[in-house]
């Protein structure tokens, strides 16, 4: 984030905190709960949102390397994430052209060569088929036409970018927006090691998993003995870009940090920016590192999703192998927050929405993230259509 964007956004935050305000919707937003048990419009989600829609599947400190890989299997289609020989990325169904099999079982690694289990057709880092066994007995092949089937992908400011349709485009000005682009250059994410993740399977919506994300009015309650020790309840500043938003949570480093001149203020001293990129990413960057939580919904049961989340770390601290220890213990305690408070609350959530008692739930005007989640889906799949 520039330093005069840092500077007006800490200003906000202070004057908030000084008169006992926070952001304000304009109103309050009723909800449907069948958003969350539909499964008509949770195949429709899948398709618009996920299948025909293109996904960050990670940062480049997750093919730290040539010939490093990432595999993705929560979208639909197998996906292999690679770097090849010249350090260029490129992703590639997950699947051998002779009988369909997964070609890599592995999560992440280093590999210059792919082999599929079934009859070890083999591919290189460039998805080209290098091995074929017997091939006079197999029959003619042009094996130039037989490599791992490419995927659109591209990789932006530490961004990797994958298309999980192979006739897919990549339009990131149009997907996020050109300021937003800007925005998320200046953190430098291409220079962020990767330091390790988790996964959680949670017996809710991906949309109830994105909710809990969406506002700070619960911190003095649900987190009143974990992250309200660190954080201002209730204060944040908001800004949409396009589909996609920023929050800032507000630190209570800021109460310290206004005694500074303002040439030595720190946007990641003063908050921790929480962005959303759509549909389902929310990036958290900070002064060691940054993490990043992936939800994907369940295809055969809209009250069912997957949570990665992923901790990295700048290289200035990655270097330190006592730093590393002390973030990943930090990093692994955010993420049973998430999992053990914030994921409970959306489990239960999840219960009173299968019940179908409620037909509603409602939004208040210090929770404009929320009204943003759900005008942003309504949206979108109205522009689809059917």
């Amino acid at each position: 984030m520039e330093k005069t964007e840092q500077i007006l956004q800490i200003k906000k935050l202070l004057r908030m905190l000084d008169t006992g305000t926070t952001v304000d919707a304009g109103e309050i937003y009723e909800n449907q709960t069948s958003n969350y048990t539909d499964k008509n419009l949770a195949g429709r989600e899948w398709k618009t949102f996920f299948c025909d829609t293109p996904q960050l599947v990670g940062l480049s400190g997750d093919l730290s390397t040539n010939y490093s890989f990432l595999t993705i299997q929560e979208l639909g289609t197998p996906i292999l994430a690679v770097r090849d020989g010249q350090g260029q990325f490129h992703a590639y169904v997950n699947a051998c052209r002779h009988r369909g099999v997964v070609v890599e079982e592995e999560e992440r690694g280093i590999s210059k060569r792919f082999t599929c289990q079934f009859h070890r057709w083999t591919y290189d880092a460039n998805g080209t088929l290098v091995g074929l066994p017997k091939q006079e007995h197999f029959g003619e092949l042009e094996t130039e036409e037989f490599g791992l089937l490419e995927l659109p992908s591209e990789e932006r400011d530490g961004l990797l970018w994958v298309h999980p349709d192979p006739d897919g485009q990549i339009d990131l000005e149009n997907l996020l927006t050109p300021k937003l682009l800007s925005e998320l250059e200046t953190w430098k994410l291409k220079d962020l090691d990767f330091l390790g993740s988790d996964t959680y399977d949670v017996a809710c919506s991906w949309k109830l998993a994105m909710d809990t994300f969406g506002e700070t009015y619960h911190f003095s309650s649900l987190h009143e003995t974990t992250l309200y020790n660190a954080f201002h309840g209730d204060v944040q500043c908001y800004d949409t870009f396009g589909n996609n938003h920023r929050m800032l949570l507000c630190r209570r480093d800021i109460d310290e940090m206004r005694r500074l001149p303002e040439a030595e203020w720190e946007i990641t001293t003063a908050a921790l920016p929480v962005y959303w990129l759509f549909p389902n990413i929310q990036l958290m960057p900070s002064k060691e590192g940054l993490y990043l939580v992936r939800a994907y919904p369940d295809p055969d049961d809209p009250g069912k999703h997957r949570s990665l989340i992923s901790f990295y770390l700048r290289p200035e601290f990655s270097a330190n192998a006592e730093m590393r220890e002390v973030f990943m213990m930090i990093s692994e305690g955010f993420a049973e927050v998430i999992r053990d408070e914030d994921y409970a609350v959306s489990a239960s959530q999840q219960i009173t929405a299968n019940s179908h008692a409620l037909q509603t739930v409602i939004f208040g005007r210090n929770e404009p993230a929320l009204h943003h989640y759900h005008s942003t889906y309504e949206r979108v799949l109205n522009a689809v259509g059917d």
